[in-house]
């Protein structure tokens, strides 16, 4: 037998070889195979080749833990190690040969490769007859890249793993290695300096908070009953639907006994049920990709492949998605390709150098939230975040995706003083890297998986957001339409006494409604950090809280642009929204959040029935003022319209008094109220127009015809041509 070379033996004792494979497992030398086996702890070792009348071979300890033996010829084999106190057998890592392949290694290589997951991470396979755990990590800049975990004693000199050519990509193939076992990756620099464990950049779960280790977590497909769904999504374009979606917390939309947090399946049961019964079309998910503090409500993502074990397994997140989808609802999570958080376990220099961020503060750190800035213009950062998009939407059927934070993502200037910021390559602010990937991510999205939706939280004017990618624009399909909350929110906190100074806050919102397709946010962000809950921000006495509540609803769903609630807004929640607990349900024993609850339902439903109220809310032929002037009376009123269907007209009244008035009409006989925010059932005085309105031969306000009105006081009424 060939003697072994003693100094990379010992760096593999050390743990400092950054080529294990050539040292350890099976090896030609001269005319047999030499076996090089690292098991620290053992005093003995022997292996057990397999095949009929096949002997065990004792191994020579040749440095601690190091034992060398020979095998005629090439065969599989196992190992059984001993010591004064166990004897064990198991399969040595080091005889697999590679998992992945040559156009896996160009694609990575290049940064085309789509689909990540699938080569990256933790992987349950059966490679060369044997079951186990394929673990692979992009590291370029790593001296060494080794899987630790309760399965090796978190021992980096156990499984150092395989460094697959020019590309930075390291795997290794640990038989033996189920669902569930926890592990990290133990890395040292170019230098050879340790670094602090790291949890998986593609890993598909994680350990219970404050603990952060991956998880091998098994996403083989699952036997989905959401065919009929799938196939049905792509039939009608979201801008033509009545897109009423339902923003949740996970964590605390409701809480189970002893105050804790919903599993996934209890969900899949209590809030699909819910969210169906109240007529929203969408859930949308606060972040569930995996984060460590609570407090971030999952806006400081580390896992973005996984979905957060503080609810369950992928697969029961999987069973939650196909339960919405057999209710007829779609999911949309929220998205994170901002920034991501600086702890130690996550992406931050992750294999020594800035690897996932800019090396330069002015690029890569936000001053805003101590988080660091993705290096949007390397192609493999571009790729890891692309893929993530497709990650979401392919294994989890998940129905769109919400961009946070797409403004600090436009401008390199975002949030930063002059000297603070590095300028593009012809000077200016905008952000071409981030701008590219946004595209591309759209432009992927759209293209692999039919029926989706991408939406941006965009809180700028940059132009085009929502057009095409082919047409110059980013490619989302939706944009939040900040300025219309902005100033329709500003509107309605102030006292009706002076609100017809500001009656531009609820117009002006027309002035560009059609530059986008927009969507219309009450979010998360307007019942937080001492914002107080919607309730809180009405004026007036209680009464005259739930009615201003009431009535702006009621303008919101009339108004041109698909609707986006917080949980908690529907039943007019009376404290600011707290993650650490469940919303206040007990509230429904009331009567006014009651009515509130049954009026939000009532207006998915009217909104959902009446196609003029939602095909042409992105188009301008489907919206017609009747009376945006009057200031004075700080009353609305405008039509709604869509080819084919009876016309709706819109009416609010947002100051205190009762009107009754005459409104101009662009014809028929007869419209009748079918809708009105004043009803006794969702806690108002009753007033309105019972009979309806007839329509007399007299023109009003630019109409032809025109009808006498009764206008409850803060009160939104809605009516259809019959």
């Amino acid at each position: 037998m060939t003697a072994i070379d003693m100094g990379a033996a010992a760096a593999v004792v050390e743990g400092r070889h950054g080529d294990p494979f050539a040292v350890l497992g099976p090896h030609l030398a001269g005319n047999a195979w030499r076996v090089t086996v690292f098991v620290p702890g053992a005093t003995r070792l022997a292996l057990l080749p397999k095949g009929k009348g096949a002997k065990p071979v004792e191994m020579e300890q040749v440095l601690p833990g190091l034992f060398v033996g020979s095998l005629p010829k090439r065969v599989d084999y196992r190992l059984r190690a001993g010591n004064d106190h166990a004897e064990w057998e198991f399969d040595d890592a080091y005889r697999f040969g590679p998992v992945l392949g040559e156009m896996d290694e160009y694609l990575l290589g290049e940064g085309t490769h789509q689909r990540l997951w699938q080569v990256l991470g933790a992987h349950l396979i059966t490679h060369e007859g044997v079951a186990g755990v394929h673990f692979a990590v992009w590291a370029p800049n790593a001296q060494r890249v080794s899987v630790v975990g309760d399965f090796n004693i978190w021992d980096g000199r156990r499984h150092p793993m395989r460094r697959r050519g020019p590309t930075g990509i390291w795997e290794i193939f640990i038989p033996g290695l189920q669902d569930g076992v926890s592990y990290k990756y133990e890395l040292r620099t170019h230098d050879g300096a340790l670094l602090p464990l790291k949890a998986d950049p593609v890993g598909f779960g994680s350990e219970h908070p404050p603990a952060n280790a991956s998880v091998v977590r098994d996403i083989s497909p699952r036997d989905w009953q959401d065919a009929a769904w799938m196939a049905s999504r792509a039939e009608v374009p979201f801008v033509d639907q009545p897109i009423s979606v339902y923003e949740v917390h996970l964590g605390s939309w409701r809480r189970a006994p002893g105050n804790r947090m919903l599993s996934y399946l209890e969900m899949a049961e209590q809030l699909v049920d819910y969210v169906a019964d109240m007529g929203f079309t969408h859930i949308e998910m606060l972040p569930v990709s995996e984060y460590p503090f609570d407090g971030s409500w999952g806006y400081q993502p580390v896992g973005l492949f996984a979905p957060t074990v503080r609810h369950g397994t992928p697969q029961e997140f999987r069973a939650l998605v196909d339960a919405a989808h057999g209710k007829g609802i779609g999911i949309l999570l929220d998205w994170v390709p901002g920034h991501f958080p600086t702890d130690a376990h996550g992406l931050g220099r992750f294999d020594g150098s800035s690897l996932y961020e800019h090396a330069d503060p002015k690029e890569g750190f936000h001053q805003d939230w101590n988080t660091f800035i993705y290096n949007y213009g390397r192609t493999e950062v571009e790729n890891y975040l692309v893929s993530n998009a497709l990650f979401w939407l392919e294994e989890f059927h998940i129905d769109g995706l919400r961009v946070d934070a797409v403004a600090s993502m436009l401008y390199r200037d975002y949030s930063r003083k002059d000297g603070e910021w590095v300028p593009n390559k012809d000077g200016g602010r905008e952000n071409y890297e981030a701008i590219a990937m946004m595209r591309r991510a759209n432009t992927v999205a759209y293209g692999e998986v039919p029926g989706i939706m991408m939406v941006a939280e965009e809180s700028t004017a940059f132009p085009g957001v929502s057009r095409p990618v082919d047409q110059g624009g980013l490619g989302f399909g939706f944009k939040w339409n900040m300025g219309w909350m902005n100033d329709t929110l500003s509107y309605m906190e102030k006292d009706p006494l002076y609100r017809k100074y500001h009656h531009n806050q609820m117009t002006f919102g027309m002035v560009y409604a059609w530059s986008e397709n927009y969507i219309l946010p009450i979010s998360h962000d307007e019942v937080v950090h001492g914002k107080g809950s919607m309730l809180g921000k009405m004026p007036g006495n209680g009464w005259e809280k739930f009615a201003n509540l009431r009535a702006y609803y009621g303008f919101m769903w009339g108004h041109p642009g698909k609707k986006l609630l917080f949980m908690g807004q529907e039943f007019a929640q009376g404290k600011e929204w707290n993650h650490n607990q469940s919303l206040d349900w007990h509230q429904l024993d009331l009567p006014e959040h009651r009515g509130v609850q049954s009026l939000v339902r009532d207006l998915n439903r009217v909104y959902r029935d009446n196609p003029a109220l939602h095909v042409n809310d992105t188009r301008p032929e489907g919206f017609e003022w009747v009376d945006g002037g009057d200031a004075e009376g700080s009353t609305f009123s405008w039509l709604r319209k869509a080819k084919g269907h009876p016309t709706v007209l819109v009416v609010s009244n947002m100051t205190p008094v009762e009107r009754r008035m005459r409104i101009g009409l662009p014809g028929g006989r007869l419209w009748e109220e079918i809708l009105n925010t004043d009803a006794e059932v969702y806690g108002g005085g009753n007033r309105g127009n019972l009979g309806g309105l007839v329509v007399e031969d007299q023109g009003w306000n630019g109409q032809p015809q025109s009808a006498m009105l009764t206008l409850p006081p803060l009160a939104t009424l809605y009516f259809r041509l019959a």
